[in-house]
């Protein structure tokens, strides 16, 4: 009789049941990776990262309401960014992009 069950596909309790799984999913760990949304991150007129504070502001030590660095990135009609403490010095010498020699017109500023 036990054969007969075991022809049918029912198995007993006390029968090694095999699995149809290759693995066995134990732990995950995600990874992502990210990047500021501008063309160029290196400020063309100070050579620092446009979300690190310009050298200007690291020298005189300006911080925001929160103790972060206070220095605003300015990005242009060209698509191009920059520290607005670099730009507004460079603006009274040139009106033109350092990068692309467009003229320069404030497209918006943040962080």
């Amino acid at each position: 009789m036990a054969e007969a069950d075991q022809d049918n596909g029912e198995r007993g309790d006390g029968d090694n049941i095999k699995s149809d799984k290759l693995f066995t999913l134990k732990k995950w760990n995600a990874v992502a990776m990210w990047s500021w949304d501008v063309e160029c991150d290196t400020c063309a007129i100070c050579r620092v990262q446009v979300m690190d504070a310009c050298l200007r502001c690291q020298a005189e030590s300006k911080k925001d309401f929160y103790g972060r660095q206070d220095c605003v990135v300015v990005w242009g009609e060209c698509n191009h960014s920059f520290h607005y403490c670099c730009m507004s010095l460079w603006v009274k010498q040139n009106n033109r992009c350092p990068l692309c020699q467009q003229e320069w017109s404030i497209q918006r500023m943040g962080k």
